[in-house]
């Protein structure tokens, strides 16, 4: 298991995508261009675990991310971080009661966005949600439960992008392993 530095300049990071057609080994060599450290890809869906100076925001680092990349590659990626401890906070959440997930046959599902929605959006986007498509949202992460498939569901996803505007979806199974294999002790 690979564990990240978190010496006093470095904090672990994770990037997630909305959209990058790419394969890892680029998207790998874009980070280390660009001088993080301990660059890591999971999975071919845009996932990067990065090393990144304490000192640098959240907002530095998605600025320098997204010039670094829209150079790089030719084209604009919005660019979603979370720390480590952000992750495995994530990974913990328990957002449906135990028995509405065992008994779905969809994956609870998990929406990074890019900042906290306001009250408005936040009531738009959890007045969509039915018996067939549960929804809840904790902090900057919408999480869904389909009673299905994704895409076999009615859910306005168009409806919830516009109310929340930029973010990126992952199974829970996903963010899960990234904490597990990369957010650890």
């Amino acid at each position: 298991m690979r564990s990240l530095s978190t010496s006093a300049d470095q904090s672990p990071a994770v990037s997630g995508f909305s959209t990058l057609i790419t394969e890892n080994p680029e998207l790998k060599a874009e980070f280390e261009q660009l001088e993080f450290a301990e660059v890591a890809t999971f999975r071919a869906s845009g996932n990067v675990v990065f090393g990144a100076e304490k000192k640098r925001s959240e907002s530095a680092l998605t600025t320098t991310i997204e010039a670094g990349l829209a150079d790089g590659l030719g084209y604009e990626v919005p660019v979603l971080l979370r720390s480590c401890a952000e992750v495995a906070t994530i990974s913990a959440q328990v957002p449906f009661r135990a028995k509405a997930v065992a008994t779905s046959k969809g994956k609870l599902q998990v929406s990074l966005l890019a900042k906290v929605p306001a009250a408005k959006a936040r009531r738009a986007v959890l007045d969509l949600a039915g018996d067939e498509d549960l929804l809840a949202i904790e902090g900057r992460e919408l999480f869904w439960l389909p009673s299905g498939g994704t895409l076999d569901s009615d859910l306005d996803l168009k409806a919830i992008d516009k109310a929340l505007g930029v973010g990126t979806m992952r199974t829970m199974g996903t963010i899960e392993q990234i904490a597990a294999r990369h957010c650890s002790d």
